[in-house]
């Protein structure tokens, strides 16, 4: 918007002055019944919204762009904005026209923007939106996190030892909003890079100064300092939350006082997914970035959307507390007793997202059908306690019960204050009970019954006068009257006061008729004031509350997710795993879940057995033979035993689990300027550097981006390093049989294959995990199956006959020589040399940090240009 020249009106005038403390907002300016947007807003607007541009007035000798939406309209406009990442600001008549003098005052009451929503309309229901805030010092590689669940109060803090932790665990939180100092940006352009996904929203630097910091969140706290919530050593994290908190409440114009409490995340209290493992086992985004056949969605079997975004949680973030763990294995088997999870789960069904309904609750915006949805769980609450005495025997069942309790006059008073079934918003009335509010009934009476009152007075009057001629009514002008006509008027009683003089009658009015009057003609307002006032004070004594409330909340969330595990091990037929501190995997007939529930045959399970003495297998057998789903299915069953749940197997053996890493299927980042095969190599190195023997490792084919010699040099030398110096529980999937002469050199390492058999020129899967080294790829009867040409067919089997017989390195069965080669003088035998090589002297002097995407990638066909 450009600066005016022309003199405006009042009104624009203080449209400008506002706009000016929102300029990258769109501005909704209430003018009686509209929102209207003006100048570069109002062109936004009507694009985005597909709303009508029409103008208004006069600036600089030009219309005023000018585009206006119903107010009684507007959340459905709004929360489309929001979506599209838009920041609203929304501004309300403050002042009362009837008094004011010149414009109605107005203010920005409230700021939307896509990380700080609380309202239904703008929120999914199963998904959580979060807004997050990240820091670092230039002399420190450790980065702080804050984040915080707007709608449900939730707020986490968090520090990671490197950037690279970072952006995992960015892409675990999934921030619709994110808040950076925006010199730590301009001082890191691969993290700019890589935050491109994110609406990142730059905050100047000392927004996230200490002491402010410190000051904040003592004061929303009500604490004196925060050793209290194991956060007192998180000095990044306290930064980042302190600007996070400040850009909430501004954009609230609230203290948000439904934030009562902060939790410490450690990194190290859970298992480890990074962003390739999150889209390769598809928890809750397939592969195709969408929300179908995931294992989230296959287990949400909640009663209520807030369990729903509990149980996402916990697929996302498993731990590795077995006490924890333990306890959540124990109150499954406890609901599955006598099918215990059932009555709960069908109790649990009518309760609403009273999650989200506190907070708008201490946020002074709950609409009635909130409280009614309060009331309701309310209600279930002592139904609810009664079915779980039965599972007393389990702690955390015991310990939920307990939180259940509820103060009887929460749901009195909800039962008494509201009406069954209220208008959706306070300003239409009839959302307070009849007999809550005796002013109210009168108001209510006056409103709706002053047809019989006038019609009652008349009949008393005349009675009581003994004028026959006496008759009581109501115009526009004069208001109510009693009229008598001349004949009679002079026999009124003294208590008449004269109003009016028509022609052939008298009209007067009485004290009590005039103090009907006074009632009757402001009774509606009158009523929808008191209504008002009633609803605010009824919403205030429960915001006193929210802290008890909010704990009667979360015990029945998780209670909703309990019984949901439950459900999902009797339906799907899962077993209790059993937990143990070594590193171990052990897994009879263990199934994938998702790909089990998608298939019209019967899943084929399979046993696996991963432990110091056999870390590693080697796993070969044609494509589409199910080399993926068993070693997804093995990730995702050992996934699912670190949140608490049961597992698709028929026994299971869980070890103590650091990190899941998977590095599955070919991707290229075409933004970041990586190749396919540097992503593969990019994943790669991030498991080799990172896991442990208390990992589990799956990988898919690694080395297949480039040459053949290449591919199986990198292929050898990372199975070596697993199997020799990380020791990591491994499942090593490739099309290389040379890979399997590593059973040969490590003790630890064992072959495995699915099978698969040829039947009348047909190949048929058998989806058997076998032991030993496939036979063969069947990559030519592969593509037989997928349709190629006849004649591509026939020449390719040409070709693998003569390949077969030489003796380079190919997909075929390997011969003996080449074996032999492999074992004692490797293709690339400078690769595995001890001695110094040039390429790496080259890599020891580079400075990986400062290196971007492309430039590494350059280097690295340098290097294989120069071999």
């Amino acid at each position: 918007m450009s600066k005016q020249q022309t003199a405006h009106t009042p009104m624009m005038q203080q449209y400008f002055k506002l706009k000016k403390q929102h300029p990258d907002d769109l501005l909704f300016y209430r003018m009686g019944d509209f929102y209207e947007l003006f100048f570069d807003d109002a062109k936004s607007a009507a694009r985005l919204l597909d709303i009508t541009l029409t103008k208004r007035g006069h600036s600089n000798g030009e219309p005023i762009p000018m585009a206006g939406i119903p107010f009684h309209a507007a959340e459905n406009y709004i929360a489309k904005l929001v979506q599209l990442g838009k920041t609203v600001a929304i501004c309300e008549q403050i002042g009362d026209p009837a008094t004011s003098k010149g414009p109605v005052e107005r203010k920005v009451v409230r700021v939307l923007t896509p990380g700080t929503l609380t309202d239904e309309a703008f929120l999914q229901d199963r998904q959580e939106s979060i807004l997050a805030a990240i820091f670092k010092t230039p002399n420190n590689e450790q980065w702080g996190v804050a984040t915080l669940d707007m709608a449900s109060g939730r707020f986490n803090l968090m520090e990671l030892e490197n950037q690279s932790a970072l952006i995992n665990e960015l892409e675990r939180i999934k921030p619709s909003e994110l808040l950076v100092a925006e010199d730590g940006l301009e001082a890191n352009p691969l993290l700019a890079e890589q935050l491109n996904s994110y609406l990142v929203r730059k905050q100047p630097s000392w927004h996230f100064e200490f002491d402010s910091a410190f000051d904040a969140l003592t004061k929303q706290l009500g604490t004196k300092d925060l050793s209290g919530f194991g956060v007192e050593e998180m000095t990044l994290a306290t930064q980042a939350a302190g600007c996070l908190l400040d850009y909430a409440k501004e954009t609230q114009r609230s203290e948000l006082p439904h934030i009562q409490s902060l939790s410490a995340e450690s990194h190290d209290d859970s298992v480890i997914l990074d962003a390739a493992t999150r889209r390769n086992l598809e928890i809750d985004t397939n592969i195709r970035g969408e929300s179908d056949h995931t294992l989230f969605q296959h287990m949400d079997l909640c009663s209520t959307t807030m369990a729903s975004r509990l149980l996402r949680r916990w697929l996302n973030r498993p731990i590795r507390c077995k006490q924890t763990l333990e306890q959540r294995l124990h109150a499954i088997e406890t609901l599955l007793k006598d099918f215990s999870f059932e009555q709960i789960n069908s109790t649990l069904k009518p309760i609403g997202d009273i999650e989200r309904v506190l907070s708008r609750i201490a946020l002074l915006s709950a609409r009635p059908r909130d409280l009614v949805r309060l009331k309701e769980a309310l209600k279930v609450a002592p139904i609810l306690q009664e079915q779980l005495l039965s599972c007393s025997e389990s702690p955390l069942l015991h310990e939920l019960t307990t939180q259940l309790t509820t103060k009887a006059d929460w749901l009195d008073e909800l039962s008494a204050a509201l009406k069954d079934n209220p208008p959706v918003v306070i300003r239409e009335g009839g959302v307070i009970a009849d007999g809550y509010d005796d002013e109210l009934d009168e108001l209510r009476s006056l409103d709706t019954n002053a047809g019989e009152f006038l019609t009652q007075l008349e009949l008393r009057e005349r009675e009581r006068t003994g004028l026959s001629t006496l008759k009581v009514g109501y115009n526009r002008v004069h208001g109510y009257y009693i009229e008598i006509s001349k004949a009679q008027s002079a026999e009124a009683p003294t208590e008449y006061v004269r109003r009016q003089t028509l022609k052939n009658a008298e009209r007067f009015i009485t004290p009590e008729l005039k103090q009907f009057e006074d009632k009757a003609l402001s009774a509606r307002s009158r009523s929808l004031a008191r209504e008002k006032h009633l609803y605010d004070q009824l919403i205030q004594k429960l915001a006193n509350d929210l802290q008890p409330l909010q704990k009667f909340c979360q015990a029945l969330i998780q209670v909703d997710v309990l019984s949901t595990l439950a459900n999902c091990a009797d339906s799907y037929d899962w077993r209790k795993p059993v937990l143990v501190d070594e590193p171990t995997i052990d897994i009879k007939a263990g199934r994938h879940p998702v790909v089990e529930s998608l298939i019209e045959n019967a899943f084929v399970p399979n046993d696996t057995q991963l432990n110091p003495d056999c870390s590693l297998q080697v796993i070969t057998g044609p494509n589409m033979g199910g080399k993926s789903t068993y070693m997804r299915q093995v990730a995702v069953i050992s996934l699912l035993a670190c949140i608490g749940s049961y597992v698709p197997a028929e026994q299971a053996t869980i070890g103590s689990l650091d990190r899941i890493y998977t590095r599955m299927g070919s991707s290229d980042d075409i933004a970041g300027g990586r190749s396919t095969f540097m992503v593969e190599m990019t994943e790669t190195a991030s498991i080799l550097n990172n896991a442990s023997e208390h990992s589990l490792v799956i990988m898919d084919e690694v080395g297949r981006g480039t040459s053949t010699f290449d591919g199986l040099s990198l292929a050898w030398a990372s199975a070596c390093q697993l199997a020799e110096n990380t020791k990591a529980l491994t499942l090593f999937a490739t099309h290389y049989f040379e890979m399997t002469a590593l059973a040969n050199q490590y003790p630890n390492t064992q072959n495995v294959h699915l099978d698969a058999t040829e039947h009348k020129d047909r190949l048929v899967f058998l989806h058997r995990v076998q032991i030993g080294p496939a036979s063969q790829s069947y990559g030519i009867q592969v593509a037989k199956l997928a349709g190629l040409p006849a004649n591509v067919i026939a020449q390719a089997k040409l070709k693998l006959s003569e390949l077969e017989g030489s003796t380079s390195v190919s997909d075929s069965k390997p011969t003996p020589a080449l074996l032999q080669s492999t074992q004692e003088q490797p293709a690339q035998a400078d690769l595995f040399a001890s001695s110094p090589h040039p390429i790496v002297e080259s890599l020891s002097h580079l400075e990986l940090d400062r290196m971007t995407p492309k430039q590494a990638l350059d280097w690295l066909y340098q290097q294989k240009q120069q071999l």
